[in-house]
């Protein structure tokens, strides 16, 4: 086993969260190495060409609250366009009729209308409440963490079509889990961390740009920026054995010693680490209440942009439809190209339905299931493509990690505590931009911050 010579900082895991300590660090006369167990980095943001389509096969979107992401693409030169939204948008009611829309108030009935405003109004102001880096502090953070979502949206409404999107908006779309799966607060941080409910509502605010050439454009100019050999792929960490003075971090290549070690993975991941002492009971009980959603994202092209010609701006959803959203995904003007691409999402309780079928049959039932919102041209893509996150190794999930009910009062405050030498940081553990790069870049300065004071 060779050993390299100590470094300051051994950081695990070349995602954004890790290559913005790295970077930080190196800026700051650090020496540091970068160890990804994976062939490339990015971790879940991933650009790639597939079938002649360039798809952002993991996170993609920019809206205005992200604030260090704008910084940041500011910094690195990247610019952003618009996603297309110009024309109607379609919603499939809980009585099954397809209605067209345009403007913020889509057609349920007026009481249903008067409900989901109402309730996000109680939920703006439970989220205003809330420090998103310390959920447990909010004044009824207890009550709220021992009841689950739908049970507290039960609570609040007899409506049921008000409940059902309501909870749309924070279980399948964001934590990608069962609304009677996770609790009320974990539903209020997902607002708090965003700027407010009304936010995540707001399609138009919340998946509001894209960056030109794709997302995954952040972390490789990130990593491009450190010296070369400062990132070494491949080198998946399967034991940390540290001590008062730092902490010796062992892949299949050898052992790299540092002061420090920042681990830049998600929490579900830590645990997957022999350490050597073992991490302090908290933070092995901790991990075991905290799990990823599943989501099947899927990038369906077609020789153009049909819906376009309808005057349909290609945003659809609905709590009853399988994919319970979708919207217009083509990519920037590129010369000559014609073809349009349409993004959409099957999550939780439903992905596990299509995931047990074969491959053509899940197929048919997207396919399906995107005709009831865009007629019968959206039976026949030139390519179909669902996202890998579900199966991917070093994810096993999407779109970011979350507590069970009562957890996150029980645990939360320890996420982000180091243990000894050991620091950790993902957008998982996020305030402000939880669960998305903004949170991972917030992470990353907030851990590089404190290893250089």
């Amino acid at each position: 086993m060779t050993s390299d010579p100590d470094y300051d900082v051994v950081v695990v895991g070349a995602g954004v969260t890790g290559l913005t300590v790295a970077n930080r660090l190196r800026a700051a006369g650090r020496s540091v190495i970068v160890l990804e167990a994976r062939d490339r980095v990015g971790g879940r943001l991933l650009t790639d060409t597939v079938e002649g389509v360039r798809l952002e096969v993991g996170g993609q979107w920019v809206s205005p609250d992200q604030t260090s992401l704008l910084a940041l693409l500011a910094e690195l030169g990247l610019e952003t366009y618009s996603r297309y939204r110009e024309g109607e948008s379609v919603y499939i009611g809980l009585d099954g009729v397809r209605c067209t829309f345009e403007g913020e108030k889509f057609p349920v009935s007026e009481r249903t209308a008067d409900e989901m405003d109402r309730l996000t109004v109680v939920l703006d102001k439970l989220a205003a409440e809330m420090d998103p880096l310390e959920p447990w502090n909010h004044p009824d953070a207890d009550r709220l963490d021992r009841i689950s979502f739908a049970a507290w949206l039960a609570e609040q409404t007899d409506d049921a079509e008000a409940r059902d999107n309501i909870g749309l908006y924070i279980g399948p779309a964001m934590l990608t889990k069962p609304a009677h799966s996770f609790s009320a607060l974990s539903a209020v941080l997902m607002a708090a961390s965003a700027g407010g409910f009304s936010h995540l509502v707001d399609a138009d605010f919340i998946l509001d740009r894209r960056v030109v050439g794709g997302l995954q454009r952040v972390p490789l100019a990130l990593a491009s920026r450190l010296p070369a050999g400062t990132v070494r792929l491949g080198e998946a960490v399967t034991k940390v054995e540290w001590d008062a003075d730092g902490a010796t971090v062992f892949t299949g290549q050898g052992g790299y010693r540092g002061r420090n070690v920042v681990m830049a993975v998600p929490p579900t991941l830590v645990s997957r680490v022999q350490y050597v002492p073992a991490l302090p009971p908290v933070q092995a009980q901790m991990r075991q209440h905290i799990s990823f959603g599943l989501v099947i994202k899927l990038h369906i092209t077609y020789a153009k942009p049909f819906w376009r010609e309808l005057g349909l701006s290609g945003t659809a959803f609905s709590p009853y439809a399988l994919v319970h959203e979708a919207y217009d995904n083509t990519n920037e003007d590129i010369e000559g190209e014609t073809r349009g691409t349409l993004v959409g999402f099957v999550s939780d309780v439903k992905a596990d339905g299509l995931l047990a079928l074969d491959a053509a049959s899940r197929r048919e039932r997207v396919l399906e299931s995107l005709a009831a919102y865009y007629g019968p041209e959206a039976l026949s893509p030139v390519h179909y493509y669902e996202s890998p996150w579900m199966a991917d190794e070093w994810t096993v999930g999407a779109f970011g990690t979350s507590f069970d009910i009562g957890s996150l009062t029980r645990y939360g405050r320890h996420l982000r505590s180091d243990v000894g030498p050991l620091a950790f940081a993902s957008s998982d553990i996020a305030g402000l931009g939880f669960q998305h790069v903004d949170g991972a870049i917030r992470m990353g300065e907030a851990v590089a911050a404190r290893l250089l004071s």
